[in-house]
Parts: C-alpha cells; sequence; structure tokens
C-alpha cells in the first residue's frame, strides 16, 4: 500500500565542519556517505537497511567534480580477513537500483544569515531488510570517483544463546537524572538528623548502572535518536526515529534498523506493551515501532502500530515490525479521532477495533475491561494529567476540553501510569499464558521531561514519584500473579535535564522583598539551606504555613507548597522568574512571545531570585543519569556504559541473538527457539 499522504519533504539544513553546528549529513563528513556509519555494532539476525550516498556540492567550500556525482560507485562487505565481495552478491539480492536527488544545505551561520545555501547533488542506492549473523568484525567499503573509499567497521556481537527471562519490562523516566531522584526523595521521605527513614522503590533495586547518551552527531540527544539506541542498539540523529538520517527529501525510506519490540515478536511471538503518560505517537512510545527521521510525523507513527513500514510504502521492502501491540495506552487522542491529526483523516478508533481491539477512554473503563483482547487505551487529547493535579489540584482538569472521545467535554477520569502499567501486565500475562512466550512492555514516565522542559519542578518531581510508586507496585503485582522471578524489570532514563537542588527558599520572606537583590537573601545555600518543609505522611500536622492534602501513602508529599522549599536551577532555560512556589493553576509556562521572540511571561512567579549575592561562584551540584535493575539477567546492567548497550543487555536476556523466529508470528503457536 502507498501511503503518499504522509511523506514528508523536508530540506536538510546542516556543514561540513566536524564538530559544528551546521552539517552537510550527520556521520558524513566525507563526500562518500555509508549507513549503518563506521563503529555500528549489530545483534546477530538483526535486520537493518543499508544506505550508500555519493554527493557532489555544486558550490561552497567543498565544491568538487562540477556538481556530478559518480554513479558507478562500488560497494563491497569484507568479513574478517576474507576478500572484499560485492554487497548484492553478498546478501545474495538483486541490484538496488540508482537513486539520483538533490538537498543544499547552510555551512555556517554567516550562510544562513546571507541566505546563501551550498546545493549537493547526489548519486544513490539502498539495499533493504539484510541482515549479519555471524559474529565477529566486517568491513564495508564504498569506493568513488576513482580510488576515493568511505571504509565502515560494524561488528556482530557474539549472542547470549540461553534465554534468561520470560518477561521484560523497561520503564523510562523520561528526562530523568539522579539530581531528581534526590530532589524528589527530599520531598516524600521524611529525615531525621540527615538520615532517611524510608527510601524510594529505585533506592532498594538489586542492580545500579550509569549510561552516556550522546547522539551520533551531536553530544546532545533528545527522546527520538535516544529512545533509538535504547530500543536498536544503534546511534541516530536528532528527531529520528530507528532509522539512519539520510539526505533523501522522503522522510520514511531512511535506512531502518529492527528495534527490540519488533525482534521479540518475530522470533518468539509474544504480546508487546506500550504505556505512556505522553501522546501515544511521542517519540519514546514511538521508537519501539516507528522508523521515519522525523518525530513529528504522528500520524504515521500510528500508522505503524497498527500495520507496518513497509505498508507506508510497498518498494521499502521491511518484513518485520511491531504487527498490532497488544497493549498501546497513553494520551495523543487528536490522532485517532477523525480529522486532520489522525492517518488520512480517518477514524482510527473504528481503524483499530477492526483488527480486533478493545477500545477504552476512561480510568474506570479501563479497570473493568477484559485482559483477553487486544487493548487501546487512549485517556486525553495532547498529553494525560499530572500527578499533582489529578491528586493535589483536580480543579485543574476541568475546562481543558481533552476527552479523548471528542466531544469536547473534560477527560476528568483520565488513569496515572500504575494504573495502566497493572492493567497492561494483566492482559499481557493473560495473552501470553497459553502460547508460554513471555511478554514485553515499555512504560514510560513522560512528564518527568515535558515539566522540567517548562521549569515546572514541583510537577516533574510529582511525575518521578509516580514513577517510583508505579514501580513498587509493580514488583508486588509480579510476585501476587507469579511472574516476579521470571521477569526482568529495568528502569532508566533516556536523556538528562541540568536539573539540580543547590539550596533552600523561604518562599514568604521572598515574595514579601520589593528589591530584585534583596529576593536573593532568601535563598539559603549550605549551612543556610536548612531543612525540607515538605510534610509526608508520617509526619502530616496541618499549621497556618502549609496546606495538608489527602495522602497517597508515605512515598509522596502531603504538603506540596510549603515555607521553606528547595530551591532548585536549570542548566539551560528560557528567560524567567523563579518564586520557588507550585504553580496551583496549572503547568508553569515561563516564557511566551512577546515582539517575535520569546520573554519572561509577565504573569508567571513575580518574585524572581537565585542564589545570595555574596556567593562569588556557583554552589555545588550533582548529576548522574542511572540504569536501575531486578531480576533474570539485572547483574548486567551494573558498570558504565554506553546507551546503546541496554538493547544489547535486554536483547542476551532474552536471548534474541541469532534465534530462528516462530514460524506463526500471528497466532504465537511455536514453543520453540527460547520460547519459555
Amino acid at each position: 500500500m502507498q501511503w503518499t499522504a504522509l511523506l514528508a519533504f523536508v530540506s536538510l539544513v546542516v556543514s561540513p565542519a566536524v564538530g559544528q553546528t551546521f552539517q552537510r549529513l550527520g556521520t558524513c563528513p566525507t563526500l562518500g556517505c555509508v549507513f549503518p556509519p563506521d563503529q555500528t555494532d549489530f545483534l546477530s539476525g538483526q535486520l537493518f537497511d543499508i544506505r550508500l550516498e555519493v554527493h557532489a556540492p555544486v558550490n561552497g567550500s567543498e565544491a568538487a567534480h562540477r556538481g556530478v556525482p559518480d554513479e558507478k560507485f562500488s560497494f563491497c562487505i569484507q568479513q574478517g580477513k576474507g576478500s572484499c565481495v560485492d554487497a548484492a552478491k553478498y546478501f545474495k539480492v538483486s541490484q538496488p537500483h540508482l537513486e539520483k536527488w538533490s538537498f543544499s544545505y547552510y555551512e555556517d551561520l554567516f550562510a544562513e544569515e546571507a541566505k546563501q545555501s551550498t546545493v549537493v547533488n547526489v548519486a544513490s542506492k539502498a539495499y533493504r531488510a539484510l541482515s549479519l549473523t555471524d559474529p565477529g568484525t566486517y568491513t564495508a567499503k564504498l569506493k568513488y570517483y576513482g580510488n576515493t573509499e568511505t571504509v565502515a567497521t560494524w561488528t556482530v556481537r557474539t549472542p547470549n544463546k540461553k534465554r534468561k527471562a520470560k518477561n521484560v519490562l523497561l520503564f523510562i523516566g523520561d528526562g530523568m537524572t539522579q539530581p531528581m531522584i534526590t530532589a524528589a526523595r527530599l520531598i516524600a521521605h521524611k529525615s531525621i538528623n540527615g538520615k532517611y527513614q524510608s527510601l524510594m522503590q529505585l533506592d532498594q533495586m538489586d542492580n545500579l548502572g550509569h549510561q552516556m547518551t550522546h547522539s551520533i552527531d551531536s553530544f546532545i540527544t533528545d527522546s527520538a535518536n535516544s529512545a533509538t539506541a535504547l530500543y536498536t542498539g544503534k546511534k541516530s540523529s536528532v528527531n529520528a526515529l530507528n532509522v539512519y538520517a539520510d539526505s533523501s527529501k522522503n522522510s520514511f525510506d531512511d535506512p531502518k534498523v529492527e528495534t527490540i519490540a519488533e525482534l521479540f515478536r518475530r522470533i518468539y511471538g509474544g504480546p508487546l506493551g506500550i504505556v505512556s503518560t505522553a501522546y501515544i505517537a511521542d517519540a519514546t512510545p514511538a521508537a519501539l515501532c516507528a522508523h521515519t527521521r522525523d518525530r513529528g510525523q504522528y500520524p504515521a507513527v500510528v500508522f505503524e502500530y497498527l500495520n507496518s513500514a513497509e505498508a507506508l510504502n510497498s518498494t521499502l521492502k521491511w518484513p518485520t515490525g511491531c504487527q498490532q501491540p497488544d497493549v498501546i495506552f497513553g494520551g495523543g487522542a487528536e490522532q485517532f479521532i477523525a480529522g486532520s491529526g489522525s492517518p488520512n483523516g480517518t477514524d482510527y478508533y473504528k481503524a483499530f477495533e477492526k483488527k480486533g481491539y478493545n477500545v477504552v477512554y476512561s480510568n474506570s473503563q479501563l479497570q473493568r475491561t477484559s485482559t483477553n483482547q487486544k487493548t487501546l487505551g487512549i485517556f486525553s487529547v495532547s498529553n494525560m494529567a499530572k500527578w499533582v493535579d489529578r491528586h493535589v489540584y483536580p480543579e485543574n482538569l476541568k475546562n481543558q476540553k481533552n476527552s479523548p472521545t471528542g466531544d469536547g467535554s473534560d477527560a476528568l477520569d483520565q488513569p496515572g501510569l500504575k494504573d495502566m502499567t497493572l492493567k497492561a501486565i494483566d492482559i499481557l500475562h493473560a495473552r501470553s499464558k497459553s502460547k508460554n512466550t513471555g511478554w514485553f512492555m515499555m512504560s514510560e514516565a513522560a512528564s518527568i521531561d515535558k515539566m522540567m522542559h517548562v521549569l515546572d519542578y514541583d510537577r516533574a518531581l510529582g511525575e518521578l514519584l509516580e514513577l517510583d510508586d508505579t514501580v513498587r507496585a509493580t514488583i508486588k503485582h509480579l510476585k501476587d500473579i507469579g511472574e516476579y522471578d521470571d521477569t526482568l524489570i529495568v528502569i532508566t532514563a533516556d536523556h538528562g535535564h541540568g536539573f539540580d537542588v543547590f539550596g533552600g527558599a523561604d518562599t514568604k520572606y521572598l515574595a514579601a522583598q520589593t528589591d530584585d537583590r534583596k529576593k536573593r537573601s532568601a535563598i539559603g545555600v549550605y549551612i543556610n539551606s536548612g531543612l525540607s518543609g515538605y510534610t509526608v505522611a508520617a509526619d502530616s500536622k496541618p499549621n497556618n504555613n502549609t496546606i495538608i492534602y489527602g495522602t497517597e501513602g508515605p512515598n509522596f508529599p502531603v504538603t506540596w507548597n510549603p515555607r521553606y522549599a528547595y530551591a532548585a536551577g536549570f542548566g539551560a532555560n528560557p528567560d524567567h522568574r523563579e518564586g520557588y512556589t507550585i504553580n496551583t493553576k496549572g503547568p508553569r509556562v515561563p516564557a511566551t512571545t512577546q515582539s517575535g521572540e520569546q520573554r519572561v511571561n509577565p504573569v508567571d512567579q513575580p518574585q524572581g531570585g537565585t542564589i545570595p549575592v555574596d556567593e562569588s561562584q556557583g554552589v555545588h551540584s550533582l548529576q548522574d543519569v542511572s540504569v536501575f535493575a531486578n531480576g533474570p539477567g539485572a547483574d548486567a546492567f551494573r558498570g558504565v556504559y554506553n546507551s546503546v548497550d541496554i538493547f544489547f543487555k535486554l536483547a542476551d536476556a532474552l536471548a534474541l541473538g541469532g534465534a530462528k523466529p516462530s514460524n506463526n508470528d500471528n497466532d504465537h503457536d511455536n514453543h520453540n527457539n527460547g520460547h519459555w
């Protein structure tokens, strides 16, 4: 099926100089491009595409070959110390046809300001749905313009062939760093004389590791390419989902890589679950199944959940996919309600129902629904409501007109991450029980990241505490249903934010001051930072300075607006004012558009303030990106490693490398090849 309505035609605005903001094409510093690029690791049997490009810049600093690319380039594969064999012969496929196009980019900021773009003509070929099975080193050689070569070294890792885990549950705290975990512990757990009287569940996991999150062509990653690294073991570019970003106009024809969800489905035929508090087409959930250079292609993401990448364009061979995940829970009703936001403008609730899905729209419906059927749960337009608003300021849920049904009412009965995760486990458990395949699920606390972006630290920490509470409840639930000992649980982040707590804030004193510099005296650092003013369940006595809310147990604060609050800062933020108080009317908006620029929101926290004026240096801070793990295979997550290693550690726990696919992916009836 051709689905041209979803094709995105994007001009690259990217510089030939390595390490610069502007690049001709990421990971391609020469005029010959090989994707997958140098230093790529593969899981044995993992499917991937190859894209070759030969560039001929027409103008600019790299202008060469009169703008005529070499159309007679050659490409070969060398295994170990063997001979280099033509790629089509090596992979036993037909020689791909030659493609030609042009793109333009700016070499640097001066060129952009002068609107002097560089045009590049391209000759290209693409090999689709290939795999390498024998562990070892491979050398991919692209020869062009005579004897010029671009060489990529690939490694197929030796796979683990004995399956350790029956089930895998991967929790993603989007944007979550160790300083955020530390701050969440501060406000939700009582301490006496510097010793916490209770701990977060994350503190009590059996294994702790750290992962590095660099992008393939920049050292700052986004949620799309960071999720790609976690799910495929491959680095990619910002905004790319499970593809290497090429220079073509079509954002769906970039060279694809098979995800761990696709592998699990193809090898074992087991049920898949996707849970997120974001809109379900957002980058982190989308990356389990979608393949596109442009994460903003939301209708295509939903289309691919239900169909496949090949269904988007049948010429782009891709005989894999998630094949309709058994559970999809989250927000993003705009991609399902008939209209401009849904695939081809059709009613995608009905489309899912026709494929056998049970569709639910509220927490009440979610709790009542059967566990035997594939289930789509969409609970709001856009991102779901935050924990603080659902539990502390429920009035903020009103007048949103965000009902998932599209009737213009409010989505007042939304589930939380815990509600969705536990129900998803029950559905996956029920659907895998008779097949004995085990299951795979990703559950994302999305708004840790989304609230950090808008400097709404309190809501971000509320989302983090909800994640922690969900992990705690999940462990108990898995024990109750007899699956805990067979389930690998991994909790990590996709990337970080520059958040940290550096002191305490007397919000009453700060609000009483009129001089901006005097306000800064309200911030206490080191010995003057004081202790937490947040009241926890074990110590909740109302007084004139706090408002006490209904408790959710010992793992959440019951006071969200104390006089003595934590003082936190951010490593990169828009112009804003800071009063260190929670925004009671809804999520924060720190900057607004004024005269065409983003400037301080005049109605956002009018106090202001940072560290005291007598401090000549910034005060101490902490930064850490953590991985927590329990269960079979969890000890592999100790230590310090690259983000791509998360994929390989998960794949080894499931023994996905080199295993033969199930005979029937739809019926899941094959009990060989590593089934539990």
